[in-house]
């Protein structure tokens, strides 16, 4: 029960510090709290909080979930997601529900944090879309570079990503080239699967963000870089969608499939931007979660340790 209320209380925008088991990062600039926030980040706690990544003295963190009877020695699937928000605003926690819905089911959870291109009031603060895109690339290495500790199977790693989250999620096998400087690239940023909900996925004048992407928008374009080899991947969106328009994602579809790629496309008739969150959709969120499990099942992965 507490967790349900969790799900239909969940919203973007909060920002806690948290208690790590290990490392723990240092928290964000605070930000205006919402009460719904406050019982989702509540209700889902993360087992402990790792630096990934540090930059100038930011640190981003990756926020774990460990599923029960977890063990160091497992190599379990792991499931990251990663919040939305336009590239200018959203939480680590506002994904939580994802990554704990994935640790219930025995995977390792993470909910990503990356850093964004404004500050309060919508002020530049010097980070660019580039910027979102390569932190979520060094996430996945860190990942990768540390499966044994963390008890992850680095060959079962997938990505989520909610509206500007699922740019971030589909830029870690898209946007080749694009990397921190200082990164490893002998490890793959290239996930196993990938589940987009909602995504940023054409970044044109006919899609979303194109001012924010500039002049190089085609470069941070997931539509406009899809080639063959690309990861399994499933897509939900509705059809009313007026911020990142449903024909964006009905090209990308089609594609992944001219491409050679695997490709599934949930459509939600007439749902709007953010229809599958839990706090507008607690029944589309259910239903597209058990999507996830089957398209995951399919791929052979058993939420299981594996030896």
């Amino acid at each position: 029960m507490k967790h349900t209320l969790a799900l239909l209380a969940l919203t973007l925008g909060l920002t806690l510090p948290l208690a790590a088991a290990e490392e723990t990062a240092a928290p964000p600039a605070k930000k205006a709290v919402r009460p719904r926030d406050k019982q989702a980040a509540a209700d889902f706690k993360p087992t402990r909080v790792l630096t990934y990544k540090t930059v100038g003295e930011r640190k981003l963190a990756l926020h774990v979930f460990e599923p029960d009877g977890f063990k160091s020695t497992d190599k379990r699937p792991c499931f990251v997601a990663i919040h939305g928000g336009g590239w200018v605003g959203g939480t680590v926690e506002s994904f939580y529900p994802f990554a704990a819905h994935f640790a219930k089911l025995g995977y390792v959870g993470v909910s990503v944090e990356y850093r964004l291109i404004a500050k309060g009031r919508g002020e530049s603060n010097g980070n660019t879309v580039f910027d979102c895109v390569k932190d979520g690339r060094s996430a996945i290495r860190y990942l990768r570079q540390h499966a044994a500790e963390l008890g992850i199977d680095p060959q079962r790693i997938a990505v989520s990503g909610g509206s500007a989250g699922g740019h971030v999620a589909a830029s870690t096998a898209l946007c080749e080239g694009i990397d921190e400087a200082g990164d490893d690239l002998k490890t793959s940023s290239v996930p196993n699967a990938l589940v987009l909900c909602f995504p940023v996925i054409d970044t044109s004048t006919e899609g979303y963000g194109n001012a924010k992407c500039g002049e190089k928008w085609q470069e941070l374009s997931p539509l406009h870089r899809v080639k063959p080899g690309l990861p399994p991947t499933i897509v939900f969106h509705g059809t009313a969608d007026t911020v990142c328009p449903f024909k964006g994602a009905q090209a990308f579809d089609e594609a992944m499939h001219k491409a050679g790629n695997r490709c599934e496309l949930v459509v939600h008739e007439g749902g709007k931007h953010g229809y599958l969150m839990p706090t507008p959709g607690p029944q589309s969120f259910a239903d597209a979660m058990r999507r996830t499990e089957e398209f995951l099942k399919s791929l052979g992965w058993t939420a299981t340790a594996t030896k």
